[in-house]
């Protein structure tokens, strides 16, 4: 049981509570090219079905001129682009993604990267575990800003 732990944790990339540094931004290395599969199978899983999203005739006819990647599947993605270099294997849960903003669309072909700038460290009452809070940004590949907001999670302390 040792021996699995210890791979486990030599496999894990994230960061205990004590790497964490108030002010960090953490350029994420790792981009994803959204495809019209991509956002098509997020709408069908979460049985969003905005024409917005799914209708080229009707998006044809909007401001946009084409379809709009759903908002949402920008921000799942972030968190998953960010996760290697915060969360993994450290995490013990996510308690809040706050202050979510959408300034401008993702459409299908947008290649997208992620920054987490870390806005607050605290340890919890028990001192067990530390609360992290980063702001994380989402760039385009012309680094227009396509969606932000904090993500709240509980995170291991470093073991003794």
């Amino acid at each position: 049981m040792a021996k699995e732990r210890d791979r486990v944790l030599a496999s894990m990339t994230g960061l205990y509570f004590e790497e964490f540094t108030e002010g960090e931004t953490i350029r994420h290395e790792k981009r994803r090219t959204i495809s019209e599969s991509d956002n098509q199978r997020f709408c069908d899983l979460t049985m969003n079905q905005q024409p917005l999203h799914l209708d080229a005739e009707f998006a044809s006819e909007t401001q946009f001129g084409e379809r709009v990647v759903n908002g949402l599947y920008t921000m799942s993605l972030a968190v998953g682009l960010t996760v290697p270099d915060t969360t993994d294997g450290t995490i013990v849960a996510n308690l809040a993604y706050d202050d979510v903003e959408h300034p401008a669309p993702v459409f299908h072909g947008d290649t997208v990267r992620a920054e987490s700038t870390v806005t607050n460290t605290r340890l919890t009452s028990d001192e067990e575990r530390g609360v992290v809070t980063m702001r994380v940004d989402v760039f385009k590949q012309d680094d227009t800003l396509v969606c932000s907001f904090e993500r709240t999670a509980l995170v291991e302390r470093r073991p003794a």
